[in-house]
């Protein structure tokens, strides 16, 4: 039936008689088409195919409802509306053109780091609403009581010391705007969050205060995972096995809405940089296949060697940046405070200037594949940066919550209170301080050693000034330094709420600095990758930050002692002591019950059973996928041959046109 309406309609030339599932085939593709709700434009067929489903779909003579009628001009509409709203996001989003600009000049595996600053701030941004809108603003608005006086208490601290904000006051207004203390009893930090008892409030700010920063993370979590799973490598589905051919790229890469002598410079400049990624691809990949087994072997050896030198420069760098720390906070005399105040940030900086430099210097000695690395170079960077943010929050934590260590105060009250009146301002002013230094860093480098260097270079000819020549963009080593950045704002949510906003503000001026750099200090680094690979390991990389910045702060929310006189959680033993009492304030019994049903082990195990069936039917029809995968591709390569040696005979007898 549908074979004798396609004729009519399109009144086709005679053609030979197909075989019968070629047939079958053809008919439910007929029927899939003009079932679906997919628009014509949209469909992969040639004009006079698309013009046959539209006859199909609304065949002469025949009267569709009304109702018919209003569905197909809302969906019109919509779709219309659609497009208008994402031209104008388009015209309106932040650093289009700059981004068009960098990777037509650049390539893309460096204007994905510039994208990756632009999701960076968009998180930040959205962080700062959340915190604004459930704790500033309800906070300035209800205006709760104070919370009264805490409770009294005596320190029992050995010789006699009176209890101390930590460390000596300076009257500097340009040193306390570094060191975080001209923001002491604002709302940057924990300990001017007041609150009255939850009795008598219509809205918990205290709550809202502890649930917003997880609320962030999660938020930033599911964001950076569905970045993660869009950037995947499109070569991990593929492989080497098909890919596109070069011939298609030269004839159809060229934009011709491109006007301007600009624009069609950066067109020329993209597609040669294109051109560049993938021949050097295909020659990696012949060279690995012409390999023999003693050079594999000898190339392991060497990674091999590679991998173990740079892990023991790691463990040293961990080992000065936690010797620092200790140091800087047991010694706190009037003569060396200056110094000690950015000693472990000024380590920790120095380490990770340093670090970079010499692992990619020692991975390009091995002549890797540009996008391995790259990889290589990031997970080190990486793996340095975490470990050392997490060796400075384990030995703030000894200082300060006195892990791993006995003393009297600790003891007592749960942390360090007679070196630390309100510990969790003393943990923010550190964060805040690692913050700032980083920023500080990364401005002083750019004009104090790049700017410099260049103009060195223009100036002055010879060897030495030719071999040094200009700075080369390393993209491993920036998007450590702003995955650094971004794990200490994560890390600083409940002790700097704040936070955010300032990272915000760097990160705005990172993309200028960087670009800056990249235009006028930098030169072209010869080696080309792919935006997808270093796209995926760049979300990678910040999940690994986000997963250092939960675990301490997961402890320290549900097993630290708060501060006895500052803060929302002053008379808790602990900030999320407040929960229970609330639900047993708020909730009716049932729901009480409901509650802790939903936390026991009665409800645990039957729901990681079913976790536990869902993963198995995932990975299964994953499994499926990658088998049907496999032959279409065989599918694919088989009809290309033929249609090679047989031309439009093979493609008639398919129905290929569906017209005919």
């Amino acid at each position: 039936m549908l074979r004798q309406r396609s004729v009519q309609s399109s009144q086709a030339l005679v053609e030979p008689e197909p075989e019968s599932g070629v047939e079958e085939l053809w008919e439910q593709e007929v029927e899939r088409l003009w079932s679906s709700q997919a628009q014509v434009r949209e469909l992969p067929y040639a004009m006079v195919d698309k013009r046959f489903i539209r006859q199909l779909r609304e065949p002469k003579g025949v009267k569709t409802s009304w109702w018919q009628r209003c569905q197909r001009r809302w969906r019109t509409v919509r779709r219309r509306l659609g497009e208008a709203a994402q031209r104008l996001a388009r015209g309106f989003g932040l650093w289009e053109g700059a981004l068009y600009e960098i990777g037509g000049l650049f390539g893309t595996g460096i204007q994905s780091y510039f994208t990756f600053l632009r999701f960076l701030l968009l998180l930040n941004l959205l962080t700062l609403l959340l915190t604004a809108g459930f704790v500033l603003l309800p906070l300035l608005w209800l205006r709760p009581p104070d919370a009264g006086p805490s409770l009294n208490f005596t320190l029992e601290c050995p010789g006699g010391l009176r209890p101390q904000a930590g460390v000596p006051r300076f009257h500097n207004r340009l040193w306390n705007v570094l060191t975080g203390r001209a923001f002491a009893d604002s709302y940057l930090f924990y300990g001017a969050y007041r609150a009255g008892p939850e009795s008598s409030a219509a809205y918990s700010i205290r709550l809202a205060y502890l649930l917003s920063p997880l609320a962030c993370l999660l938020l930033c979590f599911c964001g950076t995972l569905q970045r993660m799973v869009k950037g995947l490598p499109q070569r991990l589905f593929l492989g080497q096995d098909y890919k596109s051919p070069v011939s298609v790229k030269v004839f159809s890469s060229w934009d011709f809405c491109a006007r301007g002598q600009e624009a069609a410079a950066i067109k020329k400049h993209e597609i040669s940089n294109e051109f560049k990624v993938e021949l050097e691809e295909r020659r990696r990949f012949l060279l690995v296949q012409q390999e023999t087994r003693a050079q594999r072997a000898c190339h392991l050896l060497t990674h091999l060697r590679v991998n173990v030198l740079i892990g023991l420069l790691v463990v040293g760098a961990i080992s000065a940046i936690f010797w620092a720390t200790k140091y800087s906070q047991d010694n706190k005399e009037e003569s060396l405070f200056v110094v000690l105040q950015y000693l472990p940030p000024g380590v920790i900086a120095l380490v990770n200037f340093l670090g970079p430099l010499l692992f990619v210097s020692l991975i390009q000695l091995e002549n890797y594949p540009p996008n391995t690395e790259i990889n290589l170079a990031l997970i080190w960077c990486v793996v340095l940066k975490l470990a050392s943010l997490g060796m400075f929050s384990f030995s703030l934590g000894q200082t300060v919550l006195c892990l791993g260590r006995n003393k009297t105060s600790c003891a007592s009250y749960g942390y360090n209170a007679c070196d630390y009146q309100c510990w969790e301002n003393a943990v923010g002013e550190e964060l805040y301080k690692l913050s700032i230094f980083n920023f500080l860093l990364m401005v002083a480098f750019a004009f104090l050693v790049s700017l410099p260097r260049r103009l060195l270079v223009e100036r002055f000819s010879g060897r030495f000034w030719t071999w040094l020549d200009r700075e080369e963009f390393l993209v491993p080593k920036n998007v450590l330094d702003i995955v650094a950045g971004q794990t200490i704002t994560w890390m600083g949510l409940f002790y700097c709420p704040l936070l955010p906003l300032l990272n915000s503000v760097f990160i705005f001026l990172t993309f200028y600095i960087k670009k800056y750099t990249l235009m006028r200090n930098s030169r072209a680094s010869p080696r080309r990758f792919r935006a997808s690979s270093s796209t995926f390991f760049f979300q990678l990389v910040l999940l690994l930050g986000l997963l250092l910045a939960v675990m301490p702060l997961g402890y320290v929310v549900s097993s630290i002692h708060s501060s006895w006189d500052c803060g929302l959680f002053a008379n808790y033993s602990a900030p999320w002591q407040v929960v229970p009492q609330l639900v047993a304030l708020r909730l009716s019994p049932p729901a009480q019950r409901a509650l802790h049903y939903l936390g026991s082990h009665a409800f645990s195990f039957p729901c990681l059973i079913l976790l536990s069936l869902v993963l198995t039917v995932c990975v299964s029809q994953s499994q499926a996928n990658a088998r049907a995968i496999q032959g279409l591709r065989k599918q694919l390569v088989w009809v290309s041959v033929r249609w090679a040696g047989e031309g439009p005979d093979f493609a008639r007898e398919c129905g290929l046109g569906l017209g005919a």
